[in-house]
């Protein structure tokens, strides 16, 4: 499975994620132009090489009328505008650095606008306002506004729309199919801003970061500004560790601020990862592989059968190995369910506690297991009904195919023909 593992052990921001990702594309600099495209005379994107503590990497620069944003030695907060119309805007302050501007001021339907109105993609527009909902919301909190309400400094805004419409073309273009991100660093102290000193992380941040695993730590300042964390919130898939993965390509963002104790980074790992990429032993001559699996369970007699099978969809859908029933006898003879959930050692917390949160149980038990798998790989066939995907597992002098379920349910409800017809045409 194509794998993105953003690492954020210094925070993120926008800025320094789209820096970090530009670095894993084959074409940077067609992906600097179509950027410089996209607001035309108003906002210019370039990147340069960079180097923090040893580390060396990339930093974008964005300039906004030919304007550069300045820079201060404190993680300053502009986040209430004027007019009490809040922003925390560090939207592309790589979390230390600042903006002295004063100009107009936009809503949020005039930021959608300027979305739409961008020449990229429709999945590129979705995923930009639905980034950028995640901050206008956090904001409209904090402020106890409406989302309409809620205005953005020009220049803000602007920063802000490009970090997000980046890397949201980034994402399309890497095509990863899972992305996992770390426990994010937020920082500590606090931040000024126009009303006073705000504690570290800042009020939006910290609302978007619900349900995300966070730390702080010694490092003083905003690590982690509203528009990084949004951008993680959407995009990723799980939090927690590094996947066990064969990276391909690694990526490197960096921020204005020095940091005597660490980079001043994001990092990005893209790979594969799967059971071909988890095994602790390999034999090469029967192909076989071994891994490490945990199987978390919970005893079930009070749930309907449509709120277990809902529980057993969220659990698939955040990316369970497998997820199955076994029918138990509990006390008083009373008929129940046990519902088990296998899942990587990593991300046993997430699944138990999605289980706690899905279901009635007040508590789940938890296996570790090591099992033994056939080497998995996929493949199109072509047929004269279109293309079927087919899985191949092999392993022990043992091969099987198994085409797409769905695929072939398709064809048959359009041709009129049986399964077994059409299976014979794919494994032929």
């Amino acid at each position: 499975m194509k794998t993105l593992y953003i690492e954020c052990k210094m925070g993120a921001a926008g800025d320094m994620l789209m820096a970090a990702l530009s670095e894993l594309i084959e074409d940077r600099q067609a992906f600097l132009e179509k950027m410089n495209s996209l607001i035309p005379d108003t906002v210019s994107v370039s990147a340069e090489p960079a180097e923090k503590c040893g580390v060396t990497g990339t930093h974008i620069r964005v300039k906004i009328h030919g304007e550069e944003e300045e820079c201060a030695q404190t993680s300053e907060h502009h986040d209430h505008g004027h007019d009490g119309h809040g922003h925390e805007h560090h939207d592309h302050e790589d979390g230390h650095h600042h903006h002295h501007h004063d100009h107009s001021h936009s809503g949020l339907q005039e930021i959608y606008a300027m979305i739409d109105g961008m020449d990229v993609s429709d999945k590129v527009k979705q995923d930009a306002r639905a980034v950028y909902r995640i901050i206008a919301e956090a904001e409209s909190r904090v402020h106890g506004k409406t989302m309409d309400q809620i205005h953005f400094h020009e220049v803000g805004t602007l920063d802000a729309v490009t970090d997000v419409v980046g890397n949201c073309l980034l994402m399309e273009q890497l095509g990863a199919e899972q992305i996992v991100v770390s426990p994010v660093h937020v920082g500590s102290g606090s931040v000024r801003c126009a009303h006073g000193l705000l504690p570290v992380p800042a009020p939006a941040t910290a609302l978007i970061l619900r349900d995300i695993p966070i730390y702080g730590g010694r490092v003083q300042g905003e690590l982690c500004t509203p528009t990084g964390a949004a951008l993680l919130k959407y995009f990723a898939d799980s939090f927690g560790t590094m996947p066990a993965m064969t990276v391909k390509k690694i990526g490197c963002g960096m921020g204005n601020r020095d940091f005597a104790e660490k980079p001043n980074c994001v990092r990005v790992f893209l790979g594969n990862a799967g059971a071909e990429n988890t095994g602790i032993r390999k034999n090469d001559d029967s192909r076989l592989l071994q891994d490490e699996v945990t199987e978390l369970a919970a005893n079930i007699d009070d749930m309907t059968g449509e709120e277990i099978g809902f529980a057993m969809d969220v659990l698939l859908e955040a990316g369970a190995l497998d997820v199955y029933c076994e029918h138990i006898t509990m006390k008083k003879s009373r008929p129940a369910v046990k519902l088990v959930c296998m899942c990587r050692p990593e991300h046993k917390d997430i699944f138990a506690q999605l289980m706690l949160k899905h279901t009635s149980t007040i508590g789940v038990r938890e296996y570790g297991c090591r099992r033994v798998i056939m080497q998995r790989s996929s493949e199109k066939r072509e047929t004269p009904w279109g293309s079927v995907d087919v899985k191949i597992c092999e392993g022990g002098g043992i091969r099987r195919e198994k085409a797409e379920s769905d695929q072939l349910c398709e064809i048959a409800r359009r041709t009129g023909l049986s399964l077994k017809e059409i299976k014979k045409e794919v494994y032929k």
